[in-house]
Order: structure tokens, then sequence, then C-alpha cells
């Protein structure tokens, strides 16, 4: 028989724990809750199991597998939307043509599965309930049967004047395949509340089995430290991990305590942990693996997850403390409060009762905490992405994160640095940079604004000498609905990894500076930026030469900031040009697709008889180019174009991504000159880009640098080269 784990719940009520961790795996003396179950499905002989899974799904995926190292084969059913109890499991329905077995993947139990599973096979049931007897049945579904144990009907949460049964359900079911026909598709169902109603109601017969064992819903904080004292006390049958060296204490391997510390059993001890001496490990005390406790610290009724490190003279009671937290010297918890993952706690800070601290706050040193702190951002611990910090707008990215984040990056400057900023033309970004801006401004950091431009221009003005870096906020190419906020270095580029830990360490632990009144920054704008940028570019071609040749030119501007530089440099280089999407777009989101614009380009050069026609990205980086007859030139034959202007590369460099072309290679060496391979993110090739006798650099989208203009993608400066070539 096979039986289905339901493990998509996103554990609301246990939060904080929960708030970066799928519920069923939370440890419970070391081992995640869903574990436990694989454990007792085993042991009734239940070795093929289907997993319903949601809320970070990935990680229960990674810690099972394919259920081989648990000696079970086990799949997996993915919900893509909730779907409740009923319909999680109908998910899963290809896997199941046979009676099968459903049981929650966040309980405790013990309880006799096979004995609820002969039951089914004697009544004839379409289906069985696994029910167990408890003193308090308020807080969940009662079911009331008949002698012959057959479902009567079911109460859900009910009052005491309505407790005319103490049998509650435990979400454990012994199920036909026919229940399938009664679980609508599509939308959220469940089980008690409407797939066994509808059953009866068809006059089918369900069977309630009182089960024999233990069951408890490890629902709440309070019930998640209950769990561990029962478990300890061995009222519940689960293995506990590591060797028993004394009555009910459990050490793991590798790990270490000191002679001079105490442990009080009931004690679990996790792998490869350090116990110095002066500690005291009160009863019921559970530390996971790799957790290193101080001398003198004093810890009873906690729970400790892994990596967690506890300074000279801590003092726990009653407290549950999340993975990798740092609790300095003489810091006190007191019952009740639960620390979230990756939590930093300064010396002698107090927590008082009942206090939840959500993941990755830091609590300063002396700080006495009366009320919880709440985490509200959905993943700090991987701020950055491949571009930056991105999200969908005013939702993942809200004005006070871009906030936080600004604030984050001035704690990394000097007080009195000026940082540039600039965004794109849409409602969301300008929100945005104003949020950066007080963010910048109140860690001493001024600004110089150069409001709506281009993501090359952006960098070109922060390369100047007083710069110290630069901001820029634009929605995505791909998504209207979502926005980037790009950090730039003093050189234009991208900036680094180091650069990037800097700013997400301080933001995790919300280390900013704040500065006296007399040392907010300032807000300014750059003169003249466009004019400086264009001479710029200017300079490094031969203007004469291409006004000689008299281009006509269809250009895309692609609603973007380049309309705003375009228009005046083609100007003095006698373009006769026509313009199409010269303006940027405000009031809504314009979603921008390459091939569509490069198309409406194609016709456009073929019916006014071009030579060449170009597509600029709304960011400015990224260029199409279309031939005189019409033709969508690809980008990679954009990058072997561009070698191929070039007569001799003689003791030059081109650089490339790995994954670009090998006829590069073999067109840069028969010009003389050497191909130079990077990683494939923007940073990697714009550095090599800044490297000596690099005369061009290129990705595999569309992007081109000019390093001898600067080391940074710019579509604009790719261009005016290219006409340079050609003229």
């Amino acid at each position: 028989m096979k039986a289905v784990i339901m493990a998509g719940g996103e554990g609301t009520r246990l939060r904080p724990l929960t708030s970066n961790y799928p519920k069923p795996m939370m440890p419970l003396v070391n081992r995640p809750m869903m574990e436990h179950i694989v454990e007792l499905l085993r042991e009734h002989g239940f070795d093929d199991i289907v997993v319903t899974v949601a809320f970070m799904a990935n990680v229960i995926r990674n810690w099972f597998g394919d259920g081989s190292e648990f000696g079970v084969r086990m799949v997996y059913a993915t919900e893509e939307t909730p779907l409740g109890t009923a319909g999680s499991v109908r998910n899963a329905r290809d896997e199941l043509d046979d009676t099968f077995l459903v049981i929650s993947g966040d309980v405790l139990t013990d309880i006799d599965l096979s004995k609820i599973v002969a039951e089914h096979r004697s009544t004839g049931a379409v289906g069985t309930i696994g029910l167990v007897r408890v003193d308090n049945p308020l807080e969940f579904g009662i079911v009331i049967t008949r002698e012959d144990g057959s479902v009567e009907r079911f109460l859900e949460k009910p009052g005491w004047g309505q407790v005319f049964s103490d049998t509650i359900n435990t979400g454990i079911f012994v199920l036909e395949p026919e229940v399938f026909d009664h679980i609508p598709e599509g939308r959220p169902v469940d089980f008690s509340s409407e797939v066994f109603p509808s059953l009866l109601a068809a006059g089918r017969r369900l069977q309630g089995a009182v089960a024999d064992g233990y069951w408890a819903d490890v629902g709440t904080l309070d019930s998640y430290v209950t769990a561990h004292t029962d478990i300890l006390d061995r009222r519940v049958r689960v293995t506990i991990p590591g060797f028993e060296v004394g009555e009910r204490v459990f050490i793991g391997e590798n790990a270490f305590v000191h002679p001079e510390a105490v442990v009080e059993g009931p004690a679990v001890i996790g792998d490869n942990c350090r116990i110095e001496a002066g500690v005291r490990l009160g009863p019921y005390c559970v530390l996971g693996a790799n957790v290193r406790v101080r001398s003198e610290a004093d810890l009873e009724r906690v729970v400790v997850h892994d990596n967690a490190y506890l300074a000279e003279a801590v003092r726990l009671r009653g407290t549950v403390v999340g993975r990798a937290c740092d609790l300095r010297r003489g810091v006190r918890a007191e019952q009740g409060v639960v620390i979230g993952d990756e939590v930093f706690v300064g010396d002698d800070a107090v927590l008082a009762d009942g206090v939840k601290i959500y993941p990755f706050k830091t609590i300063e040193a002396g700080a006495v905490v009366n009320s919880s702190i709440v985490w509200e951002s959905r993943g700090a611990r991987s701020l950055f992405g491949r571009e930056g910090v991105a999200g969908l707008a005013n939702v993942d990215i809200t004005p006070e994160l871009a906030t936080r984040l600004a604030m984050a990056y001035a704690s990394t400057l000097k007080p009195g640095d000026i940082v540039v900023t600039s965004r794109d033309s849409s409602r969301s970004a300008r929100m945005l940079k104003r949020a950066v801006h007080a963010g910048l401004n109140a860690g001493g950091v001024s600004v110089q604004d150069l409001e709506a431009a281009s993501l090359p221009l952006t960098r070109f003005i922060t390369r100047r000498p007083a710069i110290a870096g630069g901001i820029t906020i634009r929605l995505d190419e791909d998504d209207p609905q979502s926005v980037v906020i790009h950090f730039i270095d003093i050189e234009g580029r991208d900036l680094a990894e180091p650069g990037r830990r800097k700013i997400e360490r301080v933001f995790q632990r919300e280390d900013y500076r704040r500065v006296f009144p007399g040392e907010i920054g300032d807000i300014d704008y750059a003169p003249r930026a466009l004019e400086h940028y264009a001479t710029a570019i200017e300079g490094r071609i031969d203007v004469a030469s291409i006004r000689a040749t008299g281009f006509k030119i269809v250009a895309d501007y692609g609603f973007g900031a380049v309309s705003f530089a375009m228009p005046n440099l083609l100007g003095k280089l006698g373009a006769d040009v026509l313009a199409i999407n010269p303006y940027v777009s405000t009031p809504g989101a314009t979603r921008f697709s390459r091939d569509e614009h490069a198309a409406a380009v194609s016709d456009l050069v073929r019916a006014s008889a071009a030579q060449v026609g170009a597509v600029f990205s709304p960011g400015g980086e990224q260029l199409t180019v279309i031939d005189d007859r019409g033709r969508v030139v690809s980008d990679a034959r954009l990058v072997l174009a561009f070698v191929a202007l070039h007569d001799d590369l003689e003791g030059a460099r081109v650089v490339a991504p790995v994954s670009f072309t090998r006829h590069l290679d073999d067109m840069v060496r028969d010009r003389g000159g050497e191909l130079v391979l990077t990683p494939t993110s923007s940073a990697a090739i714009m550095a090599a880009s800044a490297e000596p006798f690099v005369v061009l650099a290129a990705d595999t989208e569309g992007r081109l640098i000019v390093p001898e203009f600067m080391p940074c993608f710019d579509a604009v400066a790719s261009f005016a080269v290219l006409l340079d070539r050609l003229a």
C-alpha cells in the first residue's frame, strides 16, 4: 500500500522558526518532523511514499531525495497554488491507483498505522479516519461515530456546548481511489469540511478507527517545545539520534562535553557540539549539531538549532534558538522566547517573556526587549541577484526596503561621500529612488541625481573622480511588474561580490550608521551630464568621416532614456534619422519585446532604403542591428562583424564569455589578436574589459563594450563606433 505525506503547509503559527524553513523540516530532537513520519511508515510496511509539497519544496526534496537513504521510494507532487488537504492529495492522483494511506508530515505520532489499515479492510469503508482521544478537543475536529465505528458526523473546532465526543481527527486516513470523484479539481478542498460530508451525503461508509499510541499536532511554538519534552520523557516512541551515555542523556558523534560541565538529563547534545567547563545544561535541553556553549552558560528547557553560538554566561529558560544564531556574553532570555535564524544578540541583552525575534535581526548590547521584533523581508540572505536587488515593485521591493538598502550602502561608505542616482521613467522607479535618497542622506551620504537616465550614462557619470558609487533603479525589461536596483562601483561597473556582501551584512543586521543632523547628506543634480557624455563619445570617433558618409538610419529608442542622448548625437554625425518610440513611457509599464521591435525596424529599413537600423533597449545597454536589406543581425554575428571591421588586431585582446561561439576565437587569432574568455556574469565581463590592450568586449545578449570609451556595456557608444567603422 502506498502512503501520502502532506508536507505543503507554511507553518505560520510556528513563525519565526518557519519564516524561512518549511514546517515538516523543523527538527524534533535533531531530526526533521517528517523524517520521524517516514520512519513510522517504514515500520508499518509503507515503503512507497508520495509527498505533496508546496512551501519551500526544494528544502524537502534536497533532504529526502528519492527516499533510498531512508529505506523507501519517494516521489513528489507539487502544488503550484494552495489546494487544501484533499486538493493536495488529488494533485497526486496519478500515483494513487489503489488503497492508500494519508498522513501529515508535521505531526508527532507513533500511532499503530497497521491497526487503522486492518480496520479499514475489515469494514469495506470508502475511507477510514484515524482517531485519538484527547482531554481538550476544542482546538481539533471532532468525529462522532456510531457503536459500530461508522462515522455519523463531523464538528470542526466546536465550543464546549457542542462537545459530544472526545475523539478527534488525527489527519490520518486510509482511502479508496473513488474518493477522488468527490474532490473538485483546481481549487482548495478540505477533507473534513467538504469531502467527507460529501461522501456521507452520498451514502458512502466512513469508518472511525480509534488508534493506540501518541499523537500531537506540532502546530504552535508551545506545542513544539512540549513535543521535545514528551520525546525525552519517552511518552512517544521515536528514535533519538546519538549515544545514550546516562539516564536519558544522548550525545552525538564527535561531541565534546568538558568534565567540569554539568548535564542534567534528560538532554540531547548533537553532533560536533562543544560544551565548555562550567556550563550547566538543565533538564530538557536539546542542542543541535555544531552548537558551541561557552563557559558559565546556564540553560534549562531550551531547544537550540544547528550551528548556534552561545557565549559566556548566557542564561536561557524555556527558549527556542534558531539556526546559526549568535548570542553574546551575558544574554538572558526568559520563558517563551523564540529567536529566529541567524539573529545576533549583543552582550548583556535581555529578552523578556514571550518575545519573538524574527530572522536576521540584531539586538544591541545591553538592550532590554519587551516586545517582538518582526522580520518582514522575503529572504534577505539572498538579497542580491544576478544584476542587483530585484523583485515585484511595491510588493517585494518596497519603499521601506529601498530606504534600508540605501542606509546599508551608505554605512559601507564614508560620511560626506557622493553617490550618483538615476532611474528609468516609470512611476515605480521614481518612487523607489526617492526612498533611496532618504536612506543615503540619513547615512551622511550626498546624492548627485541624474533623474531619468540610461544605465550607460549613469555608469559614465559615476566614473568621475569625486563619486563614491552609483545606484540606478529601473523596471525589469522582461517583466514590467518587477524592478531592479543596480549598484555601481567607482569604475562604472556592477558592484562586485565583496561590496555586495558588505551591504548585505549591514542590511541583515540592521547595523546602519545614523549621522548627526548637521551631517545629513544633500541632494544635487549633475549639470550638463548628457552633453559631457555625448562629447566623450564624439572624441572616440571620426565625426567628419561619418558626416561625409551621410548615413540614413532607422532608430528605435525603445521608450527608454536613450532618446535623451541619441537625437543630439546623431544630429552631430549628420545622419538622416527615422526615429520610432522616441519618448519615455511614464504612466504605464511597457514590456520591451526585442524581437517585435527589431521586426518593426526591419520593415522600415526596407521601406525607406536605409543603410542601417538599430534597436536600443530601454536601459541603453543592449543593441540590435538591422542591415541594409532589413535582415536582423544576430548577437553573435554582430560581435563577429565588429571584429571583422578591425583589419589588424596584433597585440590586442577581445573579451567574451566562455559560452560564446568558437568562430570568434578563429577570427580574432586570424587578425593577430587574443580572445580572453570570462565567466558569463556582467561584472566579470566588465572587469576583464578594463584590462590592458582590450579593444572590444561583449556578452551573448547583444551588449557590447568599447573599452577606450569606458569598460561598461553601452549601446549608444557601440553604435557610434559601428558607424565610425562603416564610414
